[in-house]
């Protein structure tokens, strides 16, 4: 069964590409399973590819219909619209969800669908450092490399070398250094239209005790600081020029506010999480009384950090 907004949207190229290709591809895919924030309608089409052969043949025909396209990692950062996507999600799966190291033995080989977790438990299991920083953050490797994931003082930017990706005509390519556009929260692939699959990333050599007990701390200061066991997409809004979101928010009254399913949360000021039912509205609508509140008690304006998406 097609969604009634899609009537017009002609999918046939697409189904009849991804059985060629051996692609998993799903009708009317609720997206709210797919994300960390438990949230958001269907999507027209859900296709995993998981090689590049895959990869390119899908982008190929999405770029020839002009079809809408999202790629869907671990789900984390993102809030879906509770009408859902109108056009293809890809979500990248199979060899995008391996690692190796290269001949180096220092530098990780990771495919962009590889969760961040998965990828530091590989480098600690062979006494890699690095990238004990992503420990705890949910999403994956090419999200991650996106927006320039980080915490505790480590970023993607300090480890990453370079980047595959392919554009949406499927021709492959690479970024490195400067070209990787490196900020806060942000890379050359925002907005690019180019989907990222595999990165390298710069390990070192160190003590697997030591990389284990590193991780297990980080771990046990985020479990204790935030609602790491509530439905949520991290952090909602950026760090402003000056002070921190979570204090700003904190400082407003704003800490326990709730619009339906979504609250500030009790336990980090930084993060709304879904209690229980949550819509997408309950979210955006909890969003701007924290960015109209702030910004009239303190004059400082909150970026939203997490990424919305859908047909609203």
């Amino acid at each position: 069964m097609d969604h009634p907004a899609s009537i017009s949207l002609d999918y046939s190229p697409l189904d009849r590409q991804a059985a060629a290709l051996g692609c998993e591809i799903a009708r009317y895919k609720p997206l709210a399973p797919h994300t960390t924030f438990k949230i958001g309608g269907p999507a027209d089409r859900l296709v995993t590819v998981g090689s590049e052969e895959q990869l390119s043949g899908i982008l190929s025909v999405l770029g020839e219909l002009g079809l809408p396209m999202l790629i869907l990692g671990r789900g984390s950062d993102l809030l879906v619209r509770d009408k859902g996507f109108r056009g293809a999600v890809i979500r990248l799966g199979g060899a995008f969800e391996s690692a190796s190291l290269l001949e180096d033995g220092v530098t990780l080989r990771a495919g962009a669908g590889m969760s961040l977790a998965a990828a530091c438990m590989f480098l600690r299991d062979r006494g890699l450092c690095g990238m004990e920083f992503a420990w705890g953050i949910p999403g994956s490797i090419g999200g991650a490399v996106y927006m320039n994931a980080g915490a505790y003082g480590g970023e993607m930017k300090d480890v990453v070398a370079r980047v595959r990706h392919m554009d949406i005509d499927g021709t492959p390519g690479e970024y490195g250094g400067e070209d990787l556009g490196f900020g806060y929260r942000r890379s050359a692939y925002a907005g690019s239209g180019k989907v990222i699959t595999w990165a390298h990333i710069r390990a070192a050599h160190g003590s697997k005790e030591e990389i284990a007990a590193r991780m297990n701390e980080l771990m046990t200061r985020r479990k204790e600081k935030q609602p790491y066991d509530s439905p949520s997409a991290g952090s909602t809004f950026k760090r402003p020029k000056t002070g921190y979101a979570a204090a700003l928010i904190e400082k407003c009254g704003l800490k326990g506010r709730r619009v339906g399913g979504a609250q500030v949360s009790e336990k980090h000021s930084g993060f709304i999480i879904n209690t229980g039912g949550a819509s997408c509205q309950d979210v955006l609508a909890l969003m701007e009384i924290v960015q109209e509140t702030v910004l009239r008690q303190t004059g400082i304006e909150l970026e939203p950090e997490v990424r919305v998406v859908g047909e609203a």
